[in-house]
């Protein structure tokens, strides 16, 4: 029998065509066969580890089969092998990975196998650490939602893409999944969560990570939709695949898979299953091996031969040779090449700082700050602001209330000018507005996400660190990560105490891939954040919260060309006799003590304020050492391992021939701080604290 358009009709079984089945298959081998073959070849120390896909395939491949690359969005985890396949990743760009090539275009070498990253095929690069990939696939989520909706310069969506993230159950026990079921289920984001369950995160069985399979523990999400399936059962992940991921794409929120898979070899190479686990246990995973499954389904179907089986698996082991052995015979990277794409930052002019008339009306740094973003969100709709009381109010109340905009007032009126799709509230998570933020960092987009308040930016800095931070380097440039992290930072704040004045800026100044300024006056803050905005890398940006009204942070409101390059200091104060380098609430400080000991004796003291730490400005402190020949560094963080630190080893190792004193650093005491005002004073450095130091290294 014809078709209507006169072709004969493709033969298929159980609604397949046959010819989709034996490509599956012979695709099922060929990611068996990359896990044998590495394993091999880890045993010969030419690969340095493994980890399995194996008992995954069936779920992977048919899944596959209803996604789409380069136009869906893909954040999978290390058991993904056969859906890249189906994606389009060759068996040869797996082993380059495996085998630490430079050819390798996941990361070049710099990842162990099976990190997954693909930008032509939107296969976002892949951490390490379990679960945390949920977040930013959520924001990879949101700005498909609003890219799609607008024409805005290299940013691509389609209104029915997808993005989808795997992981396995053991994962599930992350406190980052859960965020990100929040927020899914809360803005119903076009987004498919996998959860491939083979009943062991390395030894621990499933029964020791929750008290139910997830598939129960997520029922209380409205608008998840939860969906339960045999993946080791091809033909049943291709039946229910097809409405599944439809409905995602139809926009009716998310969905999860919760699928039983098997485990059939260990979790790693690093791994011996038979160590804790039965000898009936292992055969019961052999005996459903979704191998073995489909083989016998498609032989007792009449859809293979047993010759044709042992022909495809055989071509399918030649496969996987030929591609081992052009891996192997490719080139290894260079260590010339172990600091590249770290990190890069946006070139400015240096003329750019002195591009300004002066004529603008006066701020304080707060009012700068906002300033500067609405601005910024004036000229680029790519921008959008984030985090928890960052917008005015509810939309049905705005109209009759003053509005919030953040509890420094520095986002106030950005939600009533911009409207609440680029100026919104999220949950209390801090994690969750972090990792978002990097999702839609990687989509082009320029988040500016608020932290309410250093002391609470703990819980997110497993996004800053392992995700947003290493972005560039292990993608090895295929991915970047634009986002200006906005924190309120440090104390001398009347009651603020240990939750609400702490300075840890040395912690994140230690993270490659992570720019840290921190301005101490308007004119400053605002040339940053132009900056920062530019950038396609995460920028820490501090924002001293003693500073944001004080009158001596006045400056006139810069005109559109001024600029600031990251990395360069100023010098607020000349001096001749000593030089003060330090930052934030202690430049004025610093000044005060200046200005005392110039009134005391005539002493000419120089204050430099770096305003930006990571990366730092060596030349102006060499410059400036060299002329005055004392060092004294303060800073508001704890003494012990605080960025001065770094300051004075750096001044000691390069300019020791210029010192006449040695260096001498001022920090607040080893301690927290504390809520009464008398505490308060004495833990953190005051006026006096500085000139006393100053005194001492001037008498050398």
């Amino acid at each position: 029998m014809r078709s209507v358009t006169g072709e004969l009709p493709q033969p298929s079984y159980r609604g397949i065509p046959v010819e989709e089945l034996k490509a599956d298959f012979a695709l099922a081998w060929i990611s068996r066969y990359l896990d044998d073959r590495e394993i091999a070849l880890q045993k010969q120390s030419r690969v340095f580890f493994q980890i399995s896909g194996a008992g995954h395939e069936a779920l992977l491949i048919g899944l596959g089969r209803e996604l789409r690359p380069a136009y869906d969005w893909f954040f999978p985890y290390y058991r993904d092998r056969a859906l890249m396949l189906s994606l389009g990743v060759t068996p040869e760009e797996i082993l380059l990975q495996a085998v630490g090539s430079s050819a390798d275009p996941a990361s070049g070498g710099r990842q162990m196998s099976c990190h997954w990253g693909n930008a032509p095929l939107h296969v976002v690069t892949q951490s390490s650490p379990t679960g945390s990939q949920c977040l930013p696939a959520v924001g990879c989520a949101e700005a498909t939602r609003y890219i799609s909706r607008r024409q805005l310069p290299g940013c691509v969506a389609h209104g029915d893409e997808l993005t989808y993230v795997s992981l396995g159950e053991g994962a599930t026990s992350e406190g980052e999944f859960w965020e990100s079921l929040n927020t899914a289920c809360t803005l119903y984001l076009p987004i498919l969560f996998l959860v491939a369950d083979n009943g062991f995160a390395i030894s621990v069985p499933s029964v020791d990570q929750s008290p139910a399979p997830i598939s129960e523990l997520v029922r209380g999400f409205r608008g998840l939709h939860v969906h339960s399936l045999d993946g080791r059962d091809y033909f049943e992940v291709r039946a229910r695949a097809v409405d599944i991921v439809a409905e995602v794409r139809a926009g009716v929120g998310p969905a999860l898979i919760h699928a039983t898979v098997t485990r059939p070899y260990s979790h790693s190479s690093q791994d011996t299953q038979s160590k804790y686990r039965s000898p009936e246990e292992l055969a019961d995973e052999q005996a459903h091996d979704p191998l073995v499954l489909l083989e016998r389904a498609l032989v007792e179907g009449g859809v293979l031969s047993p010759e044709e089986v042992t022909a495809i698996k055989e071509e399918a082991r030649q496969t996987v040779l030929a591609a081992a052995r052009r891996a192997l015979a490719a080139p290894r990277p260079d260590p010339a090449t172990i600091t590249d794409q770290v990190v890069a930052l946006p070139f400015v002019d240096p003329a750019a700082e002195s591009a300004d008339d002066g004529a603008g009306e006066v701020v304080a740094l707060g009012e700068a700050i906002k300033r500067t973003l609405h601005e910024q969100m004036e000229e680029d709709e790519r921008i959008r602001v984030f985090g928890e009381d960052v917008a005015d109010a509810r939309e049905a109340v705005l109209a009759n209330v003053e509005g919030k905009g953040g509890v420094f007032g520095t986002t106030f009126g950005l939600q009533r000018r911009f409207g609440l799709a680029r100026c919104y509230n999220t949950p209390l998570a801090e994690a969750n507005i972090v990792g978002r933020a990097v999702g839609q960092g990687i989509r082009g987009l320029r988040p500016v996400p608020e932290v309410q308040f250093f002391d609470y930016i703990w819980p997110a800095m497993h996004q800053i660190k392992s995700e947003a931070a290493t972005i560039r380097w292990r993608s090895n440039g295929a991915f970047t990560c634009p986002m200006v992290l906005r924190v309120p930072i440090g104390g001398y704040v009347a009651g603020g105490a240990i939750w609400h004045s702490q300075s840890g800026e040395s912690i994140f100044t230690h993270v490659p891939g992570l720019t840290v300024v921190m301005p101490s006056r308007a004119a400053d803050a605002v040339g940053l954040l132009r900056t920062a905005l530019q950038a396609e890398d995460p920028i820490l940006f501090l924002e001293h919260k003693h500073l944001l009204r004080q009158p001596y942070t006045r400056d006139p409101y810069p005109s559109r060309a001024y600029q600031i390059p990251f990395g360069r200091g100023r010098i607020s104060v000349a001096g001749d006799e000593l030089t003060i380098v330090t930052w934030g609430a202690l430049v004025e400080k610093s000044r005060q003590a200046a200005a005392a000991l110039a009134a005391e004796d005539g002493s000419s003291v120089q204050v430099i304020d770096l305003r930006s730490l990571a990366p730092w400005d060596h030349e102006l402190v060499a410059t400036e050492v060299a002329r005055t020949g004392r060092l004294l560094v303060a800073h508001e963080d704890v003494l012990t391992s605080g960025f001065g630190a770094e300051v004075a080893a750096w001044v000691g190792e390069h300019c020791f021939s210029d010192l006449d004193a040695p260096v001498r650093r001022l920090a607040a005491a080893d301690t927290h701080v504390a809520y009464e005002p008398t505490l308060a004073k004495a833990i953190l450095p005051q006026v006096s604290d500085i000139t006393a130091a100053a005194r001492e290294l001037l008498a050398f």
